[in-house]
């Protein structure tokens, strides 16, 4: 009879162990209730005791948490109508206060998707698209308007803030509102700003057609640079052959001038039979050329043949 009963209390000291003992890591926080109402916060990781059956531990993160809110079509304060994605990081910093608010990070993450949205949505209306675009280093370039006119009001570059400027702002009225809730909000960012769908193709558009004109400006000035090459190449392509044949003419020149002076100094040598080689040429040439020759025989071009002529065959 001892055994059954010694293994029932050995059972009951066990439950009554497991209900009674309870262990919270380093990454957890911990609330006792009893009776749905809280007694104790637990923010030590180890071994911890509570009374059984009556009291429960309601555990929650103590790293950091993030957030990720819905894209939301805001306009500008100069009425460009863009989508914006939000981010932040949260934490929490008093669990008892979070579990008498929003009792469970589902809860949390409804309430900071009120905060943030609403904040976000104030800094987009009041800013400028292009102060939510560039960054602290941004430099307007030349090129760029000096001013931007927003509802009739001209507003200058240095009057613009950036976006860091923004989120800092942002940020900060944030956090005027997570205390109450016993979360700490970490940060808040930006993750994507981008136009509507109707806006976006105009955008496209305007871009594309700027890209046009600057590719028309440089296939302009890239055509002029050819033709002022070129007419460049052809004047210089000009004076070479001009000089050339300059060079040309005054070789055939000297040239002619020295064969003259070799058929002048032939001539005078024998100018007998200077003339006979000369005529001899000329047949050579003229029959060769017409195949046949009807010419007198009292012409001179004919001296020769007669001289060359036996005597018996005139007759």
């Amino acid at each position: 009879m001892k055994t059954p009963i010694l293994i029932v209390v050995v059972a009951l000291a066990v439950i009554l162990a497991s209900s009674s003992l309870y262990v919270v890591n380093e990454a957890e926080q911990a609330i006792v209730t009893q009776f749905g109402k809280p007694v104790g916060d637990v923010s030590t990781p180890g071994l911890h005791f509570k009374i059984p059956f009556i009291q429960n531990v309601n555990r929650f993160e103590k790293r950091i948490l993030k957030w990720d809110g819905d894209p939301n079509q805001i306009p500008t304060k100069d009425k460009r109508f863009i989508w914006v994605d939000t981010t932040a990081r949260w934490r929490i910093v008093d669990p008892l206060v979070f579990f008498k608010t929003v009792a469970t990070e589902r809860g949390a993450q409804s309430r900071l998707d009120d905060i943030i949205d609403s904040v976000v949505r104030d800094a987009v209306s009041e800013r400028l698209l292009v102060e939510l675009v560039r960054g602290k280093d941004y430099k307007p370039q030349k090129q760029e308007a000096e001013k931007f006119v927003v509802e009739g009001v001209e507003v200058r570059p240095e009057q613009l803030v950036g976006r860091e400027e923004i989120l800092a702002g942002l940020l900060t009225k944030a956090q005027a509102s997570t205390p109450e809730y016993g979360i700490e909000l970490i940060d808040v960012q930006i993750k994507r700003i981008n136009y509507v769908e109707q806006v976006r193709k105009r955008v496209y558009e305007r871009m594309i057609n700027e890209r046009k004109k600057v590719a028309a400006k440089y296939r302009s000035e890239g055509e002029g640079e050819q033709a002022e090459i070129l007419g460049r190449m052809n004047r210089e392509l000009k004076g070479i052959t001009s000089g050339a044949l300059r060079k040309a003419l005054e070789i055939r020149g000297k040239a002619d001038a020295e064969a003259a002076a070799i058929y002048a100094g032939a001539y005078n040598r024998d100018p007998e039979f200077y003339s006979f080689l000369r005529t001899l040429e000329s047949y050579k040439k003229t029959i060769r050329e017409n195949g046949r020759l009807v010419i007198s025989t009292d012409s001179d071009f004919y001296r020769y043949l007669k001289q060359l002529t036996p005597k018996n065959s005139r007759r």
